[in-house]
């Protein structure tokens, strides 16, 4: 494997369709697309100061860079990339792409991340920005921070574990999600989702859990959360807390500690089909 080290580049496609390269310490300056189409890297220590580094890449190892605001849409349709201690200051990060991991990792502007991609793998990141992981499929998440709203719209496949969401309009039109020792702050979380299951979690909403399939709660908290579960099928939800408001479940079993105020409308619902269990 060939050593570039301590080096700076500009102009574009500095260091195209490269393959076999250990780069260390190096800069690229303005000028896009320097590592595009290249294969078997490895990036330590180095920055990108501008658009399009790693566009159509294979087999990419990185340890502790730093993408640039201006560095935008920085990892496009690269498949196989692992990411270690860096920090991402640009938007649009990883656009249909492949086999991701990225472990404490930053990206402060994380606005359209994570789009339409596949396999991702991720411990203690964090993120702020609106449309995170848009369309993407088969994700892994343990100790995820993210501040920004309408994320995961569209997603499959996801389990989360031990992480904290700030998310207005989460996890709309999933299938197949697993939270779990997780805390969601936001409103209209799940609409038009089918197979969603929470574990231990501390949840709040407006309008949460509305126009879902299958929806599994165990061992939760509902803190400030009202107009819940309305149009909802096949309900099996454990409430360890007191909700404001249940309105218009469709089907199943909850189970709520207490509810201050329970909205059955007899021309919308059949209640045969439900089972609604008060402790308090």
């Amino acid at each position: 494997m060939k050593i570039i080290e301590n080096k700076s580049f500009k102009g574009e496609r500095s260091l195209f369709n490269s393959r076999d390269l250990f780069i260390r310490k190096c800069m690229f300056h303005d000028g896009e697309s320097p590592l595009k189409e290249s294969k078997n890297l490895k990036i330590y220590d180095t920055t990108f100061q501008w658009k399009y580094p790693l566009w159509y890449c294979q087999n990419v190892i990185c340890h502790n860079l730093t993408w640039f605001e201006t560095a935008r849409s920085g990892v496009w349709y690269t498949k196989h990339i692992e990411i270690y201690d860096s920090k991402i200051d640009a938007p649009k990060q990883f656009r249909r792409c492949e086999d991701i991991k990225l472990v404490n990792v930053n990206i402060k502007n994380a606005s359209e991340t994570l789009w339409k991609c596949k396999g991702i793998k991720a411990v203690n990141v964090k993120a702020k920005g609106d449309y995170f992981g848009f369309n993407s499929e088969d994700i892994e998440m343990d100790g995820f921070d993210l501040e920004g709203n309408y994320c995961f719209d569209g997603a499959k496949n996801i389990v989360i574990r031990n992480s904290r969401l700030k998310s207005k309009d989460s996890f709309w039109n999933t299938e197949n999600v697993v939270v779990m020792n997780s805390e969601i702050d936001g409103e209209y979380i799940g609409w038009n989702s089918k197979n969603m299951t929470f574990i231990n979690c501390k949840i709040s909403s407006l309008q949460g859990f509305c126009y879902i399939e299958n929806l599994k709660l165990v061992n939760c908290d509902l803190l400030d959360s009202s107009l819940i579960f309305e149009y909802c099928k096949d309900i099996d939800a454990e409430v360890k807390s007191v909700v404001k408001s249940i309105k218009n479940p469709y089907s199943g079993k909850i189970t709520v500690k207490g509810v201050k105020n329970l909205i059955l409308d007899d021309t919308l619902i059949d209640k045969s089909k439900l089972e609604i269990k008060i402790r308090g």
